[in-house]
């Protein structure tokens, strides 16, 4: 598994904690930016990146996408078909999300998610596994189309 993250200036701070404790995780990490803080960036650069990497292997890539709402990064990532983006707020509902919907990358909002909570969600995200019932298929096919 290959976790694709991306973040502008909001999210930069705890994007780079996120990093080393996904590092620390044995789980392969690609940094798609911003590698410096530059408060002149814009998320959707950023979601971009990470989308369209995400988008090179859909069943073995996931991503993460900060910023300071999560909102901005979960709209632009889902400008991409095959991308099903979400703002993670709880366990349950990242749970959830990963295993009804299918998310394949994670939003998460740096002003409103303390990092120990970050941590949960995201090892949530990487545990939970998409159901395969028809049903599911479905909907993710009817989301795609």
């Amino acid at each position: 598994m290959t976790i694709f993250i991306g973040c502008d200036h909001g999210g930069f701070e705890i994007k780079n904690k996120l990093i080393e404790y996904l590092q620390d995780k044995n789980i392969r990490v690609e940094d798609m930016g911003n590698y410096q803080l530059d408060p002149l960036d814009d998320n959707p650069d950023f979601a971009k990146k990470v989308a369209e990497a995400v988008l090179q292997n859909p069943e073995e890539f996931l991503g993460i996408v900060i910023c300071r709402s999560g909102v901005g990064v979960s709209i632009a990532a889902n400008r991409y078909k095959g991308i099903r983006a979400a703002l993670g707020f709880e366990a349950g509902q990242v749970r959830h999300a990963r295993e009804n919907d299918h998310i394949n990358v994670l939003a998460l909002a740096a002003d409103f998610t303390p990092y120990e909570e970050a941590t949960k969600l995201i090892d949530t995200f990487l545990s939970a596994q998409p159901k395969k019932e028809q049903k599911y298929l479905r909907r993710i096919r009817k989301m795609d189309s």
